[in-house]
């Protein structure tokens, strides 16, 4: 447990950096292209584009850095950020932030598995709950850069734990609290849990 607090205050210590403010109004024209599989605000129809709509602008913003300097692979973006300066993405960020979210349904053969490893985790097995980082009704720590998960597509969520599990995506800081807490989930608890996190509000 000493372990998972020391992560989290590092990982928020070395997240802590500063970075430019985003102008929403300004990242609304910015953000024209990106509506074509995200959604004009950001509520994306496609269960395999995440929703951006009410993320928390840091963790926006630092996923789009991550995802122009090749430190995160998300091949759909392949040279759409190039162009664009660290005040480009921050106000993309902040546009998206600024749009309230849509919400789908939960699964209701999976749902209750899912809350139950949302909310405890796995504590036997060394696995926190959820709400630790993405608090109980998924809303996430803006502030920390700790991702909004409530109305989430499942297939997206199923998709980055699966990735954070396999090695596949790496870009969750020096400590690798995702990739550690993936590496203790089954297919099945995956699946679960994505659900849940759909439905959750």
């Amino acid at each position: 447990m000493n372990k998972l607090i020391v992560s989290l205050l590092l990982t928020l210590g070395i997240t802590g950096l500063a970075q430019a403010a985003g102008d929403a109004k300004a990242g609304q024209a910015k953000a024209a292209v990106c509506g074509a599989c995200h959604g004009p605000d950001g509520n994306s129809m496609a269960p395999n584009f995440p929703k951006l709509a009410g993320q928390g602008e840091r963790y926006l913003t630092k996923q789009l850095q991550d995802i122009k300097a090749g430190k995160r692979t998300v091949l759909e973006m392949t040279g759409l950020l190039t162009n664009l300066s660290d005040q480009d993405l921050s106000d993309i960020a902040a546009y998206f932030s600024s749009q309230a979210g849509s919400v789908g349904a939960a699964d209701p053969k999976v749902v209750a598995h899912g809350e139950e490893l949302f909310r405890g985790g796995k504590l036997d097995q060394g696995m926190p709950s959820c709400i630790g980082c993405h608090s109980p009704n998924g809303a996430g720590n803006a502030a920390a850069g700790f991702p909004h998960l409530g109305g989430q597509h499942a297939q997206y969520v199923a998709k980055q734990l699966t990735d954070f599990r396999e090695g596949n995506r790496t870009n969750d800081g020096d400590t690798k609290i995702m990739q550690s807490i993936a590496a203790k989930m089954s297919n099945k608890d995956i699946e679960a849990v994505a659900s849940y996190v759909q439905g959750l509000h």
